[in-house]
């Protein structure tokens, strides 16, 4: 079923090319009606246009709140063509058909990501008649043709031209249903920040919205469908960043990238990440990004391989003439200069982004995880400070032992539980991964740093003099002595088990500092 359009009614916030559609609705003789803002912007290029206010005969009010809110609009939108009622009470309360329908809304999302303190702004930007006439288009869609999105401006010339000034029943509905998806969009980040202002974090209803930003090839396995939805908050990372070369990245490219750049944001200084299957096989902070790479590749260079490699500075020349020695899947950092671009050109696949900057660890977003039926939903983990930690064993850590201490805690944050994270130096020379048992990720960890170790080492391994966090408490005081032999000088670990006293005292036995930090970072 096709629908003639003869009239339109136009009310946009985004005037992006609506000059160039208003003037191939007008060549096609079609009835241009509009609000104030979008009729001036029209009249203001010679574009003959009627005010709504002078259609249905009763003035824009409160500052325009009241414009569009009238029947002879809405009754123009809805009316069922093919009802006698309805055509009958249009004559009656001589009310036009309305074929065409282009709105968008207030940019209320705008106005929160702006300052979302700013109430009186963000209330006044809620949209109220621009939903209703979109929905009313939507519901009607059998008839009428609704355009919510600007980047439809294109297709729907088209679809007049190709169809005698006429649009198909296929092309309403696919509209439509882009239609109830924004006004869906809108109202969900319109509770949001109600509830975000409230500090409601457990809203009754809880409900989420994405954009989506790419169609992927597969998901985890080829076997299965999968996309890129962004979501409003626009956190830098993987969402916000623009992929400069390289191949289409895939799903678990994009979740490995997602992890790496997480962890290399909890740093200041300069600090590489590299991710293998969303854990971390090495990471460094140090004085240059060059070396933080080394060091963090040295930690594991067999698992690095295929690996994701994050950075939370600008990636220079020095430091991509390394990376292009290794093969990996993606690189991202906050920027990339020209002479290091150039040079990781030479690996035409290698996916590279740039993602501006890096997110800010201390206001992390939610996080949601899906059940049959449902969904958890918890707030990211937080940051650990010195306030938090408590010194229990008789030999207290030195300066060094505590540093390399907090930055082995703060990797561990990031590497799936069971975790166990061996250091030195403010670099990674073990990492314990996933395991049932903790005692096997302090097993896993030590033969780590062993298998990495160099011939310059004469075979020792390289956990010897290092430092040792574990995500959870020890229960039991055979992971703490799995580090003992492993050589390691201090550890530290969230404590509050009904052992600690037993691990406390084979601490103190092996001469191991250990530090409590009052904190768990379980990651599933």
């Amino acid at each position: 079923m096709q629908n003639i359009i003869k009239r339109a009614l136009i009310s946009v916030s985004d005037k992006t090319n609506l000059i160039e559609l208003a003037k191939k609705l007008s060549k096609l003789e079609i009835e241009l009606i509009s609000t104030g803002g979008s009729a001036k912007t029209l009249r203001n290029e010679g574009i003959s246009v009627t005010d709504v206010s002078d259609y249905t005969g009763f003035p824009e009010i409160m500052g325009g709140r009241v414009k569009t809110l009238h029947p002879k609009i809405h009754g123009g939108v809805l009316s069922r063509r093919d009802c006698i009622e309805d055509t009958e009470a249009m004559l009656e309360h001589n009310i036009l058909n309305i074929d065409l329908v282009i709105v968008n809304l207030y940019p209320f999302e705008e106005a929160i990501k702006l300052n979302p303190n700013n109430i009186e702004n963000c209330i006044e930007n809620i949209d109220i008649g621009g939903p209703s006439m979109i929905r009313s288009a939507a519901k009607n869609h059998r008839f009428i043709t609704i355009v919510v999105d600007p980047k439809d401006y294109d297709n729907l010339t088209n679809e007049l031209n190709n169809n005698n000034c006429s649009t198909t029943l296929s092309f309403r509905k696919e509209l439509a249903e882009k239609a109830f998806q924004r006004t869906a969009a809108y109202d969900i980040a319109i509770g949001t920040w109600f509830s975000n202002m409230s500090g409601n974090q457990h809203p009754e209803r809880l409900n989420f919205s994405g954009t989506l930003k790419q169609e992927l090839r597969y998901g985890e396995n080829p076997h299965q469908t999968a996309a890129f939805y962004a979501n409003s908050s626009q956190r830098p990372g993987v969402a916000t960043s623009k992929q400069t070369q390289g191949k289409e990245l895939s799903f678990n490219n994009l979740n490995d990238t997602n992890a790496a750049y997480e962890l290399v944001a909890e740093f200041k200084n300069p600090t590489c990440a590299i991710i293998k299957h969303a854990n971390p096989c090495g990471v460094s902070t140090d004085k240059t990004l060059s070396n933080a790479y080394k060091k963090a590749l040295s930690c594991d260079p067999e698992s690095a391989f295929g690996g994701i490699i994050a950075f939370n500075k600008i990636l220079d020349a020095d430091t991509a003439t390394e990376i292009i020695n290794l093969f990996a899947e993606v690189v991202i950092a906050p920027e990339i200069d020209s002479e290091a671009s150039k040079i990781l050109a030479k690996k035409k696949n290698l996916r590279v982004l740039v993602a501006g900057t890096v997110p800010n660890s201390a206001h992390p977003e939610m996080t949601v995880r899906t059940l049959a039926g449902g969904y958890l939903v918890q707030e990211s983990d937080a940051l650990l400070t010195d306030s938090n930690l408590t010194v229990v064993t008789e030999r207290k850590p030195g300066e060094k032992e505590m540093k390399d201490l907090m930055f082995a805690f703060t990797v561990c944050k990031h590497v799936k539980s069971n975790a166990i994270v061996y250091a030195k130096d403010q670099a990674t020379v073990g990492i314990g991964a996933g395991q049932m048992s903790r005692v096997n990720s302090s097993r896993i960890a030590a033969w780590k740093a062993q298998d990495a170790s160099t011939a310059a080492d004469e075979g020792a391994s390289r956990a010897y003099g290092s430092v040792v966090a574990s995500d959870a408490f020890f229960p039991f005081s055979d992971g703490l002595m799995a580090a003992a032999s492993a050589g390691v000088t201090a550890v530290i670990q969230p404590g509050g088990s009904i052992r600690d006293n037993e691990v406390i005292a084979a601490a103190n036995n092996q001469n191991i500092a250990m530090v409590f930090s009052g904190m768990r970072h379980f990651k599933h």
